[in-house]
């Protein structure tokens, strides 16, 4: 026993029509998770900073209230107070330079 299927050309197209929109569907629901992937790791890594910059700042802290609390050497305490300058300094000079002037693309976008 053979199983005929008889479509009318409007059928066939309707079904096409359905199969296409389908597509565009999932497409677009994939580049919405890819965005929403993004912005959740972008938001991530800045938190992720944050945490650093605090845990270094009060390890700066906790050592330069040691060392002012606990000794009476002028030439340490200088360095102590000087050498978070330094490592901002760098930083920052570091932030503000440009060094590559180009973004990075990904595969499929366009210039």
């Amino acid at each position: 026993m053979a199983l005929m299927i008889n479509l009318t050309p409007v059928e066939a197209l309707a079904a096409v029509g359905v199969l296409l929109a389908l597509i565009l569907v999932w497409r677009a629901g994939s580049r919405r998770a890819r965005r929403a992937a993004d912005v959740a790791q972008a938001s991530a890594r800045v938190v992720s900073l944050a945490g650093r910059v605090i845990a270094s700042g009060g390890a700066m802290l906790g050592v330069q209230w040691l060392v002012i609390t606990h000794t009476d050497n002028l030439t340490l305490l200088l360095i102590l107070l000087a050498a978070p300058d330094v490592i901002a300094a760098h930083v920052i000079t570091r932030a503000l330079t440009v060094t590559e002037l180009g973004t990075t693309r990904r595969r499929g976008d366009r210039r």
